[in-house]
């Protein structure tokens, strides 16, 4: 947390983008929740992990859940409580008093995080701003509402339809952004008051540096691997879902499925019957009564399953699950420190591909790539002790686009004048000619 305090300090965030990542499970030997894996599209046993990031995706630190504990959750029990005691605040307690409507800082999540009821709590107890996607929209803007908003991203010029409603949700009053795109209309919404239309849409959006910095470490960092298989036991006294309860649910969700079919195919043959002559009621009455009684069957299926449910707790202790299917959780020490030593690569990485030339603005993939290349290169390392010099002869790379963009690149970094780890030598880049 320490030198996640020291990177939120530099960069001056205020902007804090969380989201979960679920890395699965093929193992037997433990027992983990599952958890549903957007990209797979399918709940999975794995271990989830939630983590925080700023707007352009640069990660700061991360927490683990024990089962399959929720983004709410966990940022009510974990995360804002890390971000409140163990990050800075770009704003002083005397700025916050002098100005109300200015937050302490926000987040930025997906609809998993749906509350209005906990932002309006985490308003006013912490002044924490939220900024998110409006579940459950069915109603549709005028397209007269919305306004043109001129944007570069990337050095290209984007044009933005966007616009705003006041909006009040569960009894919490907040700002309503949307975006109009064809004839999709995407709902935003936030209890930031100083953000302007455009800066919200702008950051709401951003979330996507957060998808792009886990697919690119799922590619290039074996970031889904796990390091141990050993098993450690859940606190006895944590509470998860009643296994018991969920399958009763289970049953009761496809008894009432089995029972609103019944009920349309009856509805079908009374239909038909109205519409058909005389000659053939007997045989619609026939298929009605048959309906009937599948129906009925099907009630009383239901109300003994609603007894036995109404018998059941829906969350019980670990210690109260049955042997054979009690949840554990994999030892993740070792994942834990390596994922340490990944950000730091990462942001290493990112850092090192934003000093490259700009012919390489607008291909991030290229960047990164010839940061790779660099890495990878064969060098030269020679010492001058007398002059307290360490001199670094990066070999050619394979095209002169390549070698003008490390010419800058080592121009920067020799301007540093970083002295080797232990040593009084300078380091000084150059490239083999």
């Amino acid at each position: 947390m320490a030198l996640a305090n020291r990177w939120a300090s530099q960069e001056e965030n205020e902007f804090y983008y969380i989201d979960g990542h679920v890395q699965v499970y093929t193992g037997y030997k433990a027992n983990l929740g599952k958890k549903h894996v957007s990209r797979q599209k399918l709940c999975l046993p794995g271990v989830q992990e939630f983590w925080v990031n700023n707007n352009e995706g640069m990660p700061y630190f991360y927490v683990t859940g024990q089962v399959n504990e929720k983004l709410l959750e966990m940022l009510d029990k974990q995360i804002i409580p890390k971000l409140l005691n163990e990050m800075p605040s770009k704003y002083s307690e005397a700025q916050l008093q002098a100005d109300c409507d200015l937050p302490r800082f926000t987040i930025v999540f997906d609809r998993e995080g749906y509350s209005p009821v906990f932002y309006q709590k985490l308003w006013d107890e912490h002044r924490i701003a939220v900024l998110t996607y409006r579940k459950n929209v069915k109603d549709q803007w005028d397209k007269k509402d919305f306004s043109d908003y001129t944007v570069n991203i990337e050095g290209t010029q984007t044009v933005m339809k966007l616009a705003e409603k006041p909006v009040e949700l569960n009894g919490v009053k907040m700002r309503e952004i949307r975006r109009l795109s064809g004839d999709h209309q995407t709902s935003v919404i936030t209890t930031n008051k100083k953000l302007s239309i455009l800066m919200v849409a702008l950051y709401m959006f951003a979330r996507w540096t957060e998808e792009n910095f886990f697919k690119y470490m799922r590619q290039d960092y074996d970031f889904d691997r796990l390091l141990q298989y050993a098993v450690q036991q859940i606190d006895k006294g944590f509470m998860v879902a009643n296994p018991e309860y969920n399958n009763i649910m289970y049953k009761l969700k496809k008894i009432r499925e089995k029972i609103n079919r019944r009920r349309a195919a009856l509805f079908q043959l009374q239909e038909r019957n109205l519409a058909d002559n005389l000659d053939n009621t007997n045989h619609h009455l026939k298929k009605q009564l048959k309906t009937t009684e599948e129906l009925q069957i099907l009630e009383q299926q239901e109300l003994v399953l609603i007894k036995e449910r109404a018998k059941l707790p829906s969350q019980i202790k670990v210690e109260d699950m049955p042997d054979r299917i009690r949840y554990n959780k994999l030892n993740v020490e070792s994942k834990s420190f390596q994922n340490i030593i990944k950000i730091i690569c990462y942001r290493a990485e990112t850092s090192c591909a934003n000093l490259v030339a700009s012919g390489y603005k607008k291909r991030i993939n290229e960047k990164r790539a010839l940061v790779k290349s660099i890495i990878n290169s064969h060098a030269d390392i020679i010492p001058d002790y007398n002059n307290n010099q360490l001199t670094i002869k990066i070999y050619s790379q394979a095209n002169p686009r390549a070698n003008a963009a490390i010419e800058n690149l080592l121009t920067l970094l020799n301007e540093t004048e970083t002295k080797y780890p232990g040593t009084e030598m300078v380091l000084n880049y150059k490239i083999a000619t």
